[in-house]
């Protein structure tokens, strides 16, 4: 995939559903994670942690500006991610300690 040698509309749309597959496979293994972290964590008070939170924001915005990726884009985008992240998490805490 090279957008940059792309002729039509045919070949974006093939290579934006691609990388949704590509996407949608990580963000499975980050709410894995997220599990793993409700089987580890102490108690229920440990699941929001705002350092951490904004810790993984501010990474997410430099790699954006790294990559050259809207990084103002990506900072809304990482906190409803993280936001996801920890209502699923405490869920996933409550469901196997509940």
């Amino acid at each position: 995939m090279n957008p940059d040698s792309y002729t039509s509309m045919t070949e974006v749309r093939a290579g934006v559903d691609e990388l949704d597959r590509q996407l949608v496979a990580l963000l499975g293994q980050r709410f894995a994670h997220m599990r793993a972290a409700a089987r580890i964590k102490p108690d229920r008070s440990a699941v929001r942690d705002e350092a951490r939170k904004q810790q993984v924001i501010e990474q997410a915005v430099a790699e954006a500006r790294r990559v050259g990726a809207p990084a103002d884009v990506i900072a809304d985008l990482w906190e409803q991610l993280v936001e996801a992240s920890i209502t699923y998490e405490m869920a996933e805490y409550d469901r196997t300690r509940g």
